[in-house]
């Protein structure tokens, strides 16, 4: 809603840029970046400092790039009022196996990728037909789905493991040795280009946040304080300079952590500047109050769920690149990392409320517990033990913050 401009202005002239309402309402905000942060801390004293080396980095990124593509996808679902798609482990399981099966038999790397996205779109489309406009709620038709799909991978693969040997494929989408954009500045000891690519990545950030306030300001929208957002964009800066510099310490940019950029850029658009993206949060807001505003509450549904097929294709591809095979177990608990990742970055489980940049910050931090607790030899099933307590924590914060609202 608007306000009148000059009260906004002069409240925000008045107002201390240290005061303890400011302080309350970034800590209350970025609640999962300062959690992200100590939680790292912590595991670098536990780890004697061996989760920050530069290896243990390119695998918080290569290792997870599914979870940031998948979680990514499910946030659209979510938004829509809570709801998750069950289905994707299988999805990347079962498109990954096409894949592998279709080059295998030496079918052209673009036409198998093409093929591969063209069935995650078609099959997101098939349950995205029974959720939106047969009503079919979305927990049994993923369900349903999650068992499908799983199924017929194993009969795509007949049970077995089938290598990747496309060398171009392997090193497009982030597996191999060479996975990782060639350094063109030449640097010695240090990939130079990781570092000017972060540089400007930083630079973009800041000029975007603070045009992004005036521009509101200007218009008479409520923002945040300033104070707010100068340590938002200290600590995100901070973040780019510490992760750009280890991964250039160890071999440079992985392909992978392109490709998630890439989707991270595209999504953050959609969701934050699109008419489209607008209507995701109205969906899960008020449905009646949206449908009745004239808006197409069964389209949302069907994109939402057509698109979390389209990225659980690529999930796939960058799953069998990275491991250079598809074997018939692969994407297992997939679904339960997306999930978690978007519930921990702060979407809400009633729907409407939640953002790309916060489901990466949950993606993260899923990554740093995994490999923290990895370094720590924590047995795996007390791993499991502890993602599913940070999970029920993020969802507690949402229902008891829903709560005091009220």
């Amino acid at each position: 809603m608007k306000k009148d401009v000059t009260l906004d202005v002069s409240k925000e002239a008045q107002a201390s840029p240290l005061s303890r309402k400011s302080v309350l309402d970034f800590v209350q905000k970025y609640t999962m970046v300062l959690v992200l942060v100590l939680v790292a801390a912590f595991f670098t004293w536990q780890t004697k400092g061996k989760i920050l080396l530069p290896q243990n980095i390119n695998n918080l990124f290569a290792q997870n790039a599914y979870v940031f593509v998948l979680a990514t996808g499910m946030l659209l679902c979510i938004l829509t009022g809570g709801n998750i798609d069950l289905s994707v482990g299988s999805v990347v399981c079962f498109v990954g196996a096409i894949g592998a099966v279709m080059m295998s038999k030496g079918m052209n790397m673009w036409i198998a990728v093409i093929a591969m996205l063209a069935i995650g779109l078609a099959i997101g489309s098939w349950q995205a037909f029974w959720i939106a406009y047969v009503k079919v709620p979305p927990f049994i038709t993923t369900l349903a789905g999650m068992l499908v799909f799983r199924g017929l991978s194993n009969v795509v693969l007949q049970g077995k493991t089938l290598a990747v040997k496309d060398a171009a494929f392997v090193r497009l989408f982030g597996g191999g040795a060479d996975c990782y954009v060639p350094d063109i500045f030449h640097g010695e000891g240090i990939n130079i280009l990781c570092l000017v690519v972060a540089a400007v990545a930083a630079v973009i950030f800041v000029a975007v946040t603070f045009i992004g306030r005036a521009n509101r300001l200007k218009k008479g929208y409520e923002v945040a304080s300033l104070l707010s957002t100068v340590i938002k964009s200290v600590i995100i800066v901070a973040l780019i300079a510490f992760f750009s510099y280890k991964l250039a310490k160890h071999k440079g940019l992985p392909t992978a952590l392109i490709w998630v950029a890439l989707i991270i850029a595209i999504y953050s658009y959609i969701t934050s500047k699109t008419t489209i993206g607008r209507h995701f949060y109205a969906v899960g807001g008020n449905e009646l109050a949206t449908k009745l505003s004239g808006i197409n509450t069964n389209k949302i549904y069907f994109i939402a769920y057509a698109n979390m097929g389209l990225l659980a294709a690529f999930a796939g591809m960058l799953t069998i690149a990275r491991l250079t095979s598809a074997q018939p177990t692969y994407g297992q608990n997939y679904e339960m990392d997306a999930i978690g990742s978007c519930f921990i970055g702060g979407a809400s489980a009633y729907g409407g409320i939640g953002t790309v940049p916060g489901v990466i910050i949950g993606a993260i931090l899923m990554g740093v517990i995994n490999i923290g607790m990895s370094i720590m030899g924590v047995d795996a099933n007390y791993q499991k033990v502890v993602k599913g307590l940070v999970l029920l924590a993020a969802v507690i914060f949402d229902v008891v913050s829903k709560r005091k609202q009220s």
